[in-house]
């Protein structure tokens, strides 16, 4: 179904990107479906599943996924980035497509810290969290960007849920390619696992993950 993964082992975006896949295959839908994808951690995904799959600038994804929808309005165009990509160098044109309600649908991988450029403060870094850039602990609450999102678009489908609620993870990925079919604007937010930067393994990586529910909450905005 797809090939080797090139992420860090124990990483969450593999489990987001083979979700997606499965709902594209349900739907027979592979042949319409383009993934484009930002530079960071979300590049690794280049070939990684059998559809038409191609890179983006930082933070362009958006806009870059906005423009395909337009000259290829059948099909299903989606824009894959991290937290970095989505909410800072890329949030004009994210901000701009969800309250021009373009058609597609944007994927954030939101692990808290700037992963492939090695865990400083990312726009979703928690409160106290220990980064290489924040060792005395993050100063500032988290960007939480459905909740933003809601603000200025009513129409869009707008949810965020993490990769070790799978059965959430399928379903809202669902409800946000219908919504795209229907002609509006939808994001689902996956907070992801980050062994490498958290520098945790086992249960410490679980239980990281679960404290993010804090201050992201889950669920459909």
């Amino acid at each position: 179904m797809s090939k080797d993964s090139k992420f860090c082992p124990g990483c969450g975006q593999p489990i987001i990107l083979q979700t997606l896949y499965r709902i594209l295959q349900e739907q027979k839908s592979e042949e319409k479906a383009v993934l484009g994808l930002d530079i960071g951690c979300a590049l690794l995904a280049w070939d990684f599943l059998p559809i038409n799959t191609f890179q983006t600038h930082h933070g362009r994804v958006t806009a870059t996924m906005v423009g395909f929808k337009r000259g290829r309005p059948d099909s299903l165009s989606f824009a894959y980035t991290g937290d970095g990509g989505a909410y800072a160098i890329g949030l004009q044109s994210l901000m701009w497509a969800a309250m021009r309600n373009d058609p597609i649908t944007v994927i954030v991988a939101n692990n808290s810290v700037y992963g492939m450029t090695g865990g400083q403060t990312a726009p979703t870094t928690m409160k106290g969290q220990v980064t290489d850039t924040s060792p005395h602990g993050g100063e500032l609450d988290p960007m939480t960007g459905p909740e933003l999102l809601r603000s200025i678009n009513k129409k869009a489908y707008l949810a965020r849920t993490a990769v070790n609620e799978i059965q959430n993870v399928k379903m809202y990925l669902t409800r946000a390619i219908e919504t795209q079919r229907q002609g509006n604007f939808s994001l689902v937010e996956v907070l992801s696992f980050c062994p490498t930067n958290w520098r945790v393994k086992g249960p410490a990586m679980i239980e990281f993950l679960n404290n993010m529910k804090e201050p992201f909450k889950m669920g459909e905005f």
